[in-house]
């Protein structure tokens, strides 16, 4: 699904804005090629594990909401600071810095501080998209890195056993809607899980139900399996499922899945607790395209949340740290 640049036009007329200073071929004039060295870099690693695509997507939207879209997720931890990577969100579960890493490389070689991190991610997500899915969007390009990344803000980014209300809270907080979150939500339908982000649903779950007596019981035996319980009843934190049957294409199986009751998320499921976003729900699960022309838009917004331009922040060299 393309997106040209004058579709923007159409999306500001229906009140979606831009940020200011963020515009589609910013590097036109500044460093030529630089999406095709990131969309390079993608596929290379794409090719190797198709795992990558879903990781550098998910690595944006957590990078976003923590602090904005500033690669503030790309800082290592140092001695004196435990950085956002190493938040309990992400941890072990974040993939892709290698192709940040290396797109960053080649761009440094061909112009010195010039292409920021936080836009090289952007650029991949927006990759990572196309070729699990074939979408294809303009990215509005510009933003700056930032220099604070700090593992106690990571609390902003919405958890998997959030319900409904804490999801919109947190969408909301962060100026998305309630339906831009369920488009967005679509993007589980590819990658994997670690076990111990949904254990909880599958031993001990409540007081009266040692299941969650919403998530489909074949598919619950399904995930026992894939994640059984050791010494203790501890779950190995390296256990992983696929998050869905098809976990390289990023197709609308996801809403199939949550209305069928095989959300893996207690936050997949919750989706199916209101009527409007059940609807919304229903309707991508059958239209392809409908589910397309909201995922697409919601994902340039989400994009620019509280990014940094003009003179804030910095273009990192090196987008583990922040510069001397």
């Amino acid at each position: 699904m393309v997106l040209p640049t004058a579709l923007f036009l159409l999306l500001l007329s229906l009140g979606f804005q831009l940020e200011a200073q963020l515009q589609v071929g910013f590097y036109d004039d500044k460093c030529a090629g630089v999406e095709t060295i990131v969309r390079q870099e993608v596929h290379n690693a794409f090719v190797q594990d198709y795992g990558i695509a879903p990781g550098l997507i998910r690595m944006h939207f957590h990078d976003c909401v923590v602090r904005g879209c500033d690669f503030s997720i790309g800082i290592d931890s140092t001695p004196n600071n435990l950085a956002e990577k190493d938040g309990p969100p992400n941890g072990i579960s974040l993939r892709g810095f290698e192709v940040i890493d290396n797109a960053k490389a080649r761009l440094e070689s061909k112009c010195e501080r010039v292409v920021s991190c936080a836009d090289i991610l952007a650029f991949a997500a927006r990759d990572s998209a196309f070729f699990t899915g074939g979408m294809f969007w303009d990215v509005p390009a510009g933003r700056r890195d930032g220099r604070v990344s700090l593992a106690a803000e990571t609390t902003d980014i919405p958890a998997p056993f959030n319900n409904l209300d804490e999801l919109t809270q947190a969408f909301n907080k962060k100026g998305l809607t309630q339906r831009e979150m369920v488009a967005l939500s679509g993007a589980h339908t590819i990658g994997i899980s670690h076990c111990t982000s949904f254990s909880n649903r599958l031993y001990n779950f409540s007081s009266t139900n040692s299941q969650d007596p919403t998530l489909d019981a074949d598919y619950a035996d399904q995930l026992k399996q894939k994640c059984p319980r050791g010494l203790g009843g501890s779950i190995d934190p390296n256990l992983v499922v696929p998050m869905n049957k098809s976990p390289a294409l990023l197709d609308p199986s996801y809403f199939r899945d949550v209305l069928t009751h095989r959300g893996l998320f207690t936050s997949d499921q919750a989706l199916t607790t209101s009527t409007q976003p059940t609807e919304q729900a229903r309707s991508y699960a059958t239209n392809v395209l409908a589910w397309q022309a909201d995922f697409v838009p919601a994902m340039i917004k989400m994009s620019q949340i509280e990014v940094l331009t003009g003179a804030a922040g910095e273009i990192r060299s090196n987008c583990r740290r922040i510069n001397p």
